[in-house]
Protein backbone atom coordinates (compact mmCIF):
# COMPACT_ATOMS: atom_id res chain seq x y z
CA UNK A 1 0.00 0.00 0.00
CA UNK A 2 2.59 2.47 0.58
CA UNK A 3 4.26 1.62 -2.42
CA UNK A 4 0.94 2.17 -4.61
CA UNK A 5 0.10 5.49 -3.04
CA UNK A 6 4.07 7.12 -3.42
CA UNK A 7 3.75 6.14 -7.06
CA UNK A 8 0.41 7.83 -7.63
CA UNK A 9 1.48 10.88 -5.78
CA UNK A 10 4.88 11.19 -8.22
CA UNK A 11 2.63 10.35 -11.24
CA UNK A 12 0.30 13.19 -10.94
CA UNK A 13 2.72 16.00 -11.12
CA UNK A 14 4.52 14.52 -13.87
CA UNK A 15 1.32 14.03 -16.11
CA UNK A 16 0.68 18.00 -15.20
CA UNK A 17 4.54 19.03 -15.97
CA UNK A 18 3.55 17.08 -19.31
CA UNK A 19 0.37 18.96 -20.34
CA UNK A 20 2.06 22.37 -19.60
CA UNK A 21 4.73 24.65 -22.70
CA UNK A 22 7.76 23.73 -22.70
CA UNK A 23 10.04 26.24 -24.08
CA UNK A 24 13.40 24.91 -24.93
CA UNK A 25 14.44 29.13 -24.83
CA UNK A 26 13.34 32.21 -24.06
CA UNK A 27 14.44 34.76 -26.98
CA UNK A 28 14.77 38.55 -26.40
CA UNK A 29 14.22 40.51 -29.73
CA UNK A 30 14.46 43.76 -31.34
CA UNK A 31 13.31 45.12 -34.00
CA UNK A 32 12.20 48.65 -36.09
CA UNK A 33 9.15 49.80 -37.49
CA UNK A 34 6.09 47.18 -37.04
CA UNK A 35 4.81 48.35 -40.44
CA UNK A 36 7.83 47.75 -42.34
CA UNK A 37 9.22 44.83 -43.64
CA UNK A 38 12.11 45.12 -41.59
CA UNK A 39 9.24 44.73 -38.17
CA UNK A 40 6.77 42.92 -40.17
CA UNK A 41 9.58 39.62 -40.57
CA UNK A 42 9.87 38.77 -37.02
CA UNK A 43 6.60 39.74 -36.17
CA UNK A 44 5.01 36.94 -38.28
CA UNK A 45 7.66 34.87 -37.66
CA UNK A 46 6.92 34.78 -33.79
CA UNK A 47 4.32 32.09 -33.55
CA UNK A 48 6.21 30.00 -35.88
CA UNK A 49 8.82 30.38 -33.40
CA UNK A 50 7.12 29.38 -30.29
CA UNK A 51 5.40 26.50 -32.13
CA UNK A 52 9.04 25.13 -32.18
CA UNK A 53 9.39 25.60 -28.70
CA UNK A 54 11.14 29.14 -28.68
CA UNK A 55 9.49 32.12 -26.49
CA UNK A 56 10.34 35.66 -28.37
CA UNK A 57 10.29 38.32 -26.41
CA UNK A 58 9.77 41.35 -29.66
CA UNK A 59 10.39 44.37 -29.03
CA UNK A 60 9.29 47.12 -32.17
CA UNK A 61 10.16 51.02 -32.67
CA UNK A 62 13.60 50.25 -32.18
CA UNK A 63 17.01 51.72 -33.38
CA UNK A 64 18.64 48.77 -34.91
CA UNK A 65 22.18 50.19 -34.07
CA UNK A 66 21.54 50.44 -30.27
CA UNK A 67 19.95 47.09 -30.42
CA UNK A 68 23.26 45.60 -32.74
CA UNK A 69 25.46 46.90 -29.69
CA UNK A 70 23.00 46.01 -26.91
CA UNK A 71 23.43 42.05 -28.44
CA UNK A 72 27.94 42.85 -28.55
CA UNK A 73 27.71 44.35 -24.65
CA UNK A 74 25.39 40.85 -23.78
CA UNK A 75 22.02 42.36 -22.84
CA UNK A 76 19.81 41.44 -25.68
CA UNK A 77 20.01 38.19 -26.98
CA UNK A 78 18.67 39.20 -31.13
CA UNK A 79 17.81 41.79 -33.23
CA UNK A 80 16.99 42.49 -37.14
CA UNK A 81 20.48 44.35 -37.65
CA UNK A 82 21.92 46.27 -40.71
CA UNK A 83 25.23 44.68 -42.10
CA UNK A 84 26.66 47.89 -42.51
CA UNK A 85 26.15 48.62 -38.88
CA UNK A 86 28.02 45.39 -37.81
CA UNK A 87 30.87 47.09 -40.04
CA UNK A 88 30.82 50.31 -38.80
CA UNK A 89 30.75 49.14 -34.50
CA UNK A 90 34.24 46.29 -36.04
CA UNK A 91 35.52 49.84 -36.87
CA UNK A 92 34.33 51.57 -34.42
CA UNK A 93 33.12 54.46 -36.84
CA UNK A 94 29.30 56.34 -37.69
CA UNK A 95 26.94 55.96 -35.24
CA UNK A 96 29.98 54.28 -32.88
CA UNK A 97 32.66 56.31 -33.37
CA UNK A 98 32.92 57.39 -29.47
CA UNK A 99 33.63 53.54 -29.43
CA UNK A 100 36.74 53.59 -31.17
CA UNK A 101 38.02 50.74 -33.02
CA UNK A 102 39.35 48.91 -30.50
CA UNK A 103 36.74 48.69 -27.91
CA UNK A 104 34.27 48.59 -31.33
CA UNK A 105 35.92 45.77 -32.55
CA UNK A 106 36.06 44.45 -28.93
CA UNK A 107 32.14 44.50 -29.03
CA UNK A 108 31.54 43.12 -32.51
CA UNK A 109 33.29 40.04 -31.76
CA UNK A 110 30.17 38.63 -29.69
CA UNK A 111 28.00 38.93 -32.55
CA UNK A 112 27.19 36.37 -34.95
CA UNK A 113 24.44 36.05 -37.89
CA UNK A 114 21.87 33.66 -38.65
CA UNK A 115 20.53 34.48 -42.26
CA UNK A 116 20.05 37.55 -44.31
CA UNK A 117 16.87 38.65 -45.98
CA UNK A 118 15.33 41.64 -48.32
CA UNK A 119 14.04 44.14 -46.47
CA UNK A 120 12.75 47.59 -47.89
CA UNK A 121 13.24 48.32 -51.43
CA UNK A 122 14.85 51.86 -51.82
CA UNK A 123 11.82 54.28 -54.05
CA UNK A 124 13.73 57.40 -55.55
CA UNK A 125 10.33 59.65 -56.72
CA UNK A 126 9.55 62.56 -57.62
CA UNK A 127 6.49 64.32 -58.87
CA UNK A 128 5.62 63.69 -61.98
CA UNK A 129 5.16 67.60 -62.96
CA UNK A 130 8.45 68.53 -60.99
CA UNK A 131 9.84 68.66 -64.37
CA UNK A 132 13.06 65.74 -63.10
CA UNK A 133 12.67 63.02 -65.61
CA UNK A 134 15.64 61.92 -65.17
CA UNK A 135 18.63 61.66 -62.55
CA UNK A 136 20.04 64.82 -64.03
CA UNK A 137 16.83 66.43 -62.87
CA UNK A 138 18.06 67.24 -59.38
CA UNK A 139 21.20 69.19 -59.86
CA UNK A 140 20.34 71.70 -57.36
CA UNK A 141 17.88 70.14 -55.65
CA UNK A 142 16.34 68.96 -52.47
CA UNK A 143 16.50 65.80 -51.88
CA UNK A 144 15.55 63.62 -48.67
CA UNK A 145 18.70 61.02 -48.04
CA UNK A 146 17.10 59.70 -44.44
CA UNK A 147 17.57 59.97 -40.92
CA UNK A 148 19.86 62.37 -39.12
CA UNK A 149 22.18 58.76 -37.46
CA UNK A 150 22.25 55.20 -39.22
CA UNK A 151 23.39 53.13 -42.28
CA UNK A 152 20.66 55.12 -44.56
CA UNK A 153 22.78 58.44 -45.49
CA UNK A 154 25.55 56.01 -46.79
CA UNK A 155 23.34 53.84 -48.92
CA UNK A 156 21.06 57.08 -50.41
CA UNK A 157 24.35 58.94 -51.37
CA UNK A 158 25.61 55.93 -52.50
CA UNK A 159 22.68 55.06 -55.02
CA UNK A 160 22.44 58.46 -55.85
CA UNK A 161 25.72 58.78 -57.13
CA UNK A 162 25.35 54.93 -58.81
CA UNK A 163 22.80 56.51 -60.69
CA UNK A 164 23.91 60.36 -61.67
CA UNK A 165 27.46 60.79 -60.30
CA UNK A 166 25.85 63.26 -58.75
CA UNK A 167 27.57 64.25 -54.85
CA UNK A 168 25.49 65.72 -51.94
CA UNK A 169 26.83 68.99 -50.88
CA UNK A 170 28.32 69.56 -54.44
CA UNK A 171 25.76 68.68 -56.77
CA UNK A 172 22.28 68.59 -54.60
CA UNK A 173 21.62 69.14 -50.95
CA UNK A 174 20.62 66.54 -48.64
CA UNK A 175 17.58 67.07 -46.36
CA UNK A 176 17.77 64.30 -43.24
CA UNK A 177 14.76 63.40 -41.03
CA UNK A 178 13.55 60.85 -39.64
CA UNK A 179 11.82 58.11 -41.68
CA UNK A 180 8.00 58.77 -40.09
CA UNK A 181 7.86 62.26 -41.47
CA UNK A 182 9.80 61.43 -45.46
CA UNK A 183 6.39 61.17 -47.30
CA UNK A 184 4.40 64.12 -45.76
CA UNK A 185 7.73 66.39 -45.87
CA UNK A 186 7.98 65.16 -49.70
CA UNK A 187 3.98 66.06 -49.73
CA UNK A 188 4.93 69.36 -48.25
CA UNK A 189 7.54 70.58 -50.59
CA UNK A 190 10.63 70.29 -48.17
CA UNK A 191 12.04 68.24 -51.31
CA UNK A 192 12.09 67.36 -54.49
CA UNK A 193 12.90 63.81 -53.99
CA UNK A 194 12.32 61.64 -51.86
CA UNK A 195 13.96 58.14 -51.52
CA UNK A 196 11.59 55.93 -49.77
CA UNK A 197 12.48 52.79 -48.20
CA UNK A 198 9.44 50.64 -48.58
CA UNK A 199 7.96 46.87 -49.35
CA UNK A 200 6.67 46.32 -52.81
CA UNK A 201 2.92 47.70 -53.72
CA UNK A 202 3.39 49.61 -50.50
CA UNK A 203 0.01 50.81 -49.70
CA UNK A 204 1.90 54.22 -48.25
CA UNK A 205 3.14 54.84 -51.92
CA UNK A 206 0.01 53.46 -53.49
CA UNK A 207 -1.90 56.45 -51.63
CA UNK A 208 0.69 58.86 -52.78
CA UNK A 209 0.37 58.17 -56.18
CA UNK A 210 -3.33 58.41 -56.20
CA UNK A 211 -3.09 61.44 -54.73
CA UNK A 212 -1.09 63.22 -57.28
CA UNK A 213 0.64 61.53 -60.11
CA UNK A 214 4.88 60.46 -59.13
CA UNK A 215 7.35 59.10 -61.63
CA UNK A 216 9.61 56.69 -59.92
CA UNK A 217 13.38 56.77 -60.87
CA UNK A 218 14.89 53.95 -62.42
CA UNK A 219 18.76 53.26 -61.69
CA UNK A 220 21.34 51.62 -64.59
CA UNK A 221 20.83 48.44 -64.93
CA UNK A 222 24.73 47.41 -64.26
CA UNK A 223 24.51 49.92 -60.92
CA UNK A 224 26.47 47.40 -58.67
CA UNK A 225 25.67 48.61 -55.27
CA UNK A 226 29.37 48.71 -52.46
CA UNK A 227 29.67 45.50 -51.11
CA UNK A 228 29.77 46.96 -47.51
CA UNK A 229 26.86 49.12 -47.89
CA UNK A 230 24.13 45.80 -47.40
CA UNK A 231 21.86 46.15 -50.82
CA UNK A 232 21.54 44.12 -53.55
CA UNK A 233 20.08 45.02 -57.20
CA UNK A 234 15.74 44.39 -57.58
CA UNK A 235 13.47 45.90 -59.53
CA UNK A 236 9.85 47.25 -59.60
CA UNK A 237 7.50 45.56 -62.17
CA UNK A 238 5.32 47.61 -64.30
CA UNK A 239 1.75 48.29 -63.16
CA UNK A 240 2.96 48.36 -59.38
CA UNK A 241 1.66 51.82 -58.54
CA UNK A 242 -1.81 52.97 -60.34
CA UNK A 243 -0.37 57.16 -60.49
CA UNK A 244 3.00 56.06 -61.94
CA UNK A 245 3.42 57.98 -65.04
CA UNK A 246 6.38 55.58 -65.83
CA UNK A 247 4.54 51.81 -64.77
CA UNK A 248 4.52 50.94 -67.82
CA UNK A 249 8.49 50.72 -67.10
CA UNK A 250 10.17 48.01 -65.23
CA UNK A 251 12.41 50.19 -62.61
CA UNK A 252 16.00 48.81 -61.35
CA UNK A 253 16.34 49.82 -57.76
CA UNK A 254 18.95 48.64 -54.77
CA UNK A 255 16.68 47.20 -51.49
CA UNK A 256 17.85 47.09 -48.68
CA UNK A 257 19.46 43.86 -46.44
CA UNK A 258 19.27 42.79 -43.02
CA UNK A 259 20.32 39.80 -40.63
CA UNK A 260 18.60 38.71 -37.76
CA UNK A 261 21.90 38.92 -35.63
CA UNK A 262 22.49 36.61 -32.28
CA UNK A 263 24.72 36.41 -29.26
CA UNK A 264 27.55 34.73 -29.86
CA UNK A 265 26.92 32.94 -26.49
CA UNK A 266 23.66 32.04 -27.84
CA UNK A 267 23.18 27.90 -27.27
CA UNK A 268 23.80 26.17 -30.43
CA UNK A 269 20.36 24.15 -30.30
CA UNK A 270 18.95 27.41 -29.90
CA UNK A 271 19.96 29.05 -33.07
CA UNK A 272 19.68 26.22 -34.81
CA UNK A 273 15.86 26.44 -34.11
CA UNK A 274 15.48 29.71 -35.20
CA UNK A 275 17.01 29.09 -38.26
CA UNK A 276 15.45 25.93 -39.44
CA UNK A 277 12.09 27.56 -38.47
CA UNK A 278 12.80 30.20 -40.47
CA UNK A 279 13.74 28.62 -43.72
CA UNK A 280 10.74 25.74 -42.94
CA UNK A 281 8.11 28.71 -42.66
CA UNK A 282 8.92 31.22 -45.84
CA UNK A 283 6.10 29.56 -47.52
CA UNK A 284 3.19 30.20 -44.76
CA UNK A 285 5.24 33.96 -44.27
CA UNK A 286 4.76 35.01 -48.10
CA UNK A 287 0.90 33.81 -47.58
CA UNK A 288 0.37 35.39 -44.18
CA UNK A 289 1.61 38.86 -45.81
CA UNK A 290 1.44 40.00 -49.26
CA UNK A 291 4.27 42.78 -47.89
CA UNK A 292 6.97 39.49 -47.37
CA UNK A 293 6.65 37.93 -50.68
CA UNK A 294 10.14 39.26 -52.33
CA UNK A 295 11.85 37.76 -49.15
CA UNK A 296 13.80 34.64 -50.49
CA UNK A 297 15.60 31.74 -49.41
CA UNK A 298 18.10 32.66 -51.63
CA UNK A 299 18.92 35.88 -49.70
CA UNK A 300 20.58 33.58 -47.01
CA UNK A 301 23.79 35.38 -47.27
CA UNK A 302 22.80 38.35 -49.05
CA UNK A 303 24.90 41.30 -47.63
CA UNK A 304 26.03 39.93 -44.63
CA UNK A 305 29.45 40.56 -43.14
CA UNK A 306 29.08 39.12 -39.96
CA UNK A 307 30.35 35.28 -39.10
CA UNK A 308 27.54 33.10 -38.60
CA UNK A 309 26.46 31.52 -35.19
CA UNK A 310 27.61 27.34 -35.34
CA UNK A 311 23.64 26.60 -34.63
CA UNK A 312 23.04 28.26 -38.11
CA UNK A 313 26.19 26.84 -39.77
CA UNK A 314 24.97 23.26 -38.37
CA UNK A 315 21.83 24.00 -40.11
CA UNK A 316 23.42 25.34 -43.53
CA UNK A 317 25.45 22.01 -43.31
CA UNK A 318 22.55 19.34 -43.17
CA UNK A 319 20.75 21.16 -46.09
CA UNK A 320 24.11 20.86 -48.13
CA UNK A 321 24.04 24.52 -48.51
CA UNK A 322 27.73 25.82 -49.06
CA UNK A 323 28.29 28.78 -47.04
CA UNK A 324 31.12 31.33 -47.70
CA UNK A 325 34.64 31.16 -46.08
CA UNK A 326 34.18 34.52 -44.83
CA UNK A 327 31.31 33.59 -42.99
CA UNK A 328 32.83 31.32 -41.04
CA UNK A 329 34.20 32.41 -37.79
CA UNK A 330 37.46 31.71 -36.87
Amino acid sequence: MPCTFLKNFVLIPVLMLLALPVWAAKVSMETATPNSVVGLLPQTMAPYWNKAGIDVELATGQTLTKSLLKIGQGSLDSAVVPPPAYAGLLEGSGAYSRLGAEKGTEIARNVRALFGFSASIYHPIVWADSGIDDWSGIQGKKVYIGPPAGTANAQIKALIKAASGLEEGRDYEGIKAPWGVAIQGFRDGQYDLVIAPQALGSQVLTELSLSRDIRILSLPADAESPPDLGMITSTIPPDTYSGQVNKNETVTVWVTVMMLAVNKDMAEDTAHTLTKTYFDSLDAVHKANDLLKTVSADQRFDGLLTPLHPGAVRYYQEQNIEIPAALLAE
